[in-house]
This record gives C-alpha cells, structure tokens and sequence, in this order.
C-alpha cells in the first residue's frame, strides 16, 4: 500500500512540473500567430520636406479575417482623435485636412502604410496606425519631421512686440509656423545664436546661446536659456519661426528701387516679393548667396551669404543679414523675388 501512494505521489509531481513546463515554454514563445500583427517600425521618425511625399510604413505580420485600419494624427494636448483615414481592405473613408492628399500604400496584402503627398508645414507630427480587429485592437505610432530651417523674427514695430497669438500669425505670414523646442534645438546645433527670447509653438519662450557674453545671459555655458511658459495673451516677445523647402525660387533684381517700386518690378515678372521664409529657406536647400540687400514683403531688407567674406556680411558665419526696416520710400537696395512652380 505504501508503495501504491509513493508512485502516485510522483505520477501527480511529474504531470505538475510537465505543466510548468508547457506553461513556460508557451509564456517565451512567439505570440504572433496569436496577438503581434503589427509589425514594429524600424525607425520611430520619419524625415522629409515640405512639398514632398512621404510614405509612413504601417505593416501587418498576418492579415486577420475581419478587421479595419485607421489612421490618426496624436496630438498630446488635444484627448479627441483628429481621424485621418479608415479602410477595412477594399473601402475607405478619408477624413480631416489631409483629404485628398493622403492615401494607403497597399503595395500588398499585408500594407497598411499611408502616402502623404505634397506635405505642408502642419503635417510634421505623431501618427498612430491602428489595426481595429474586435478584443485584439493594437497600434504603432511614428513620428514626421521635416528638414528646414529656424528663423528669428522681429516685428517692424521693434523688439518684444508680439504676444504667442500674433508670433504665431507672423510666422504664418512670413512662409512658416512656430518653431517647436525641437526644431530650436537642432538650429542650436547648426549655429543658431540668438539673445532675443521668442515665442515657441508650445508656448514657451526661449532664446539660443553658442558664444556666453554678459548681455546674453551672462557666463552660463552654451546653450538653449528658457523663461518658461508665459501668459499667451498678456507676455509679448520675438518669435522664432519654422519653415522648409520650397516649391519655387528666389532671385534678386538690382535696383535701386523703393519697396513699392520693388513689389511691382516682382508682379511685373509674374512673381512676388519674397517672404522672410522664402529667402531662408533658399538659402539653407538652394545655396543662394548674394552679397547686395533686397527688399521683402514684410518692409526688411536683408541679403543671404553662404561664404561670409569681407564687405560681404562681414560676420565669419554663413546666415541671413539684415539690415532692418528701413523707410520704405528709401531707394538703396534692389528686391528678392519668388517665382512658385
């Protein structure tokens, strides 16, 4: 009898650990013919430039018998989704600003990625992809970031004029948007070197530092100096604005001429008189350095240089110099165009 209990007793050990084992070995096996049908990215962010079209990658390892795709651009602050587009396979449902230039890839079966065409300066951003397949809904978010360019801006009226809503409507008017900290960064990293503070698209306010002097924050190191969130409508500063590639060109025509007498030498070209945006961003893709200053649309005057060079910026960095507002009935300096293709 006694031998009858020990051999029980080791039939229900043995059946315990084979169950841990199965267990064990199922918790470390792939789950993808289960659960994983998206497949990760291998990049988390997406470059490209305005005007361009872009291709965000969205894959499924395994096509499941029912489900719905759908698209949607995340933006932290805001708890509603700002839907893009659904589709279950073989119909979809465009939504948004984004309709009519936003597409799925379907190169095959299992392609879920979306074709953004002719991206515009507000579509940099999160978007998250997701597989809506009843219990087992799953999703995979990429970032889009467009290559451009970080400008301060001043307004005419002098310095710290604009409150975040006004920063924002001049970056507009100028051929940008607000910058973000990121894009502040980067232009930090690429030479940007700034005392004034101005607005940013969160709402904060800053101001980029390479070379440490007493007026620019005094002896602190290097770097990005922060007044933190201000009161968007009360706080008043410069801004620092954003823009990207152009679906054009900027050249310069000789005066001299007064600003009036340059927007029509630009109309009578079939152009317009370019926009602070304009002449950055042609001098950050396009090279164009030209030592003469030229008339913009805002009333500035200001001239790009590539290779500084003596009585020609006399600065040792490649930028954009200005030579501020003048009055507009001065007949000084030529005029920058903008021909849009």
């Amino acid at each position: 009898m006694e031998g009858s209990y020990i051999l029980l007793f080791l039939l229900l050990t043995s059946a315990s650990f084979q169950d841990d084992v199965y267990r064990n070995a199922n918790r470390n096996q792939d789950p993808i013919s289960k659960t994983h049908y998206l497949l990760n990215s291998i990049h988390d962010v997406v470059h490209s430039t305005r005007g361009a079209n872009v291709t965000l990658p969205c894959i499924m390892r395994q096509r499941p018998r029912s489900y719905k795709v759908k698209w949607s651009k995340v933006n932290p602050e805001d708890p509603l989704e700002n839907l893009i587009v659904i589709s279950n396979g073989r119909h979809h449902k465009n939504y948004d600003k984004l309709r009519g230039r936003v597409r799925l890839r379907r190169n095959h079966r299992l392609d879920a990625s979306l074709i953004i065409t002719n991206v515009t300066l507000e579509d940099e951003g999160r978007y998250k992809c997701e597989l809506v397949n009843g219990l087992e809904d799953q999703s995979l978010t990429l970032s889009l970031q467009l290559e451009g360019v970080v400008f301060p801006y001043q307004s005419k009226e002098g310095r710290y004029r604009f409150n975040y809503i006004e920063a924002h409507q001049a970056c507009e008017e100028q051929d940008g948007r607000l910058a973000t900290y990121s894009q502040l960064y980067q232009a930090w990293t690429d030479g940007l070197d700034w005392c004034n503070a101005g607005w940013l698209l969160d709402g904060s306010v800053h101001y980029p530092v390479i070379v440490t002097r007493e007026p620019c924050g005094g002896n602190l190191p290097p770097g990005i100096r922060s007044y933190g969130p201000k009161d968007k409508l009360k706080d008043r500063f410069d801004a620092f604005c954003f823009t990207s590639a152009l679906k054009g060109h900027v050249y310069y025509v000789h005066g001299p001429m007064t600003f009036g007498e340059a927007s029509a030498v630009c109309k009578a070209r079939k152009a317009e008189i370019a926009k602070v945006g304009h002449l950055y961003a042609a001098w950050k893709f396009y090279g164009l350095d030209h030592c003469d200053g030229g008339w913009l649309s805002d009333g500035s005057v200001r001239f790009p240089i590539i290779d500084p060079r003596e009585r020609c910026g006399g600065l040792p960095d490649p930028g954009v110099r200005s030579f501020g507002f003048p009055n507009e009935q001065t007949r000084l300096y030529g005029v920058y165009c903008y021909a849009a293709t």
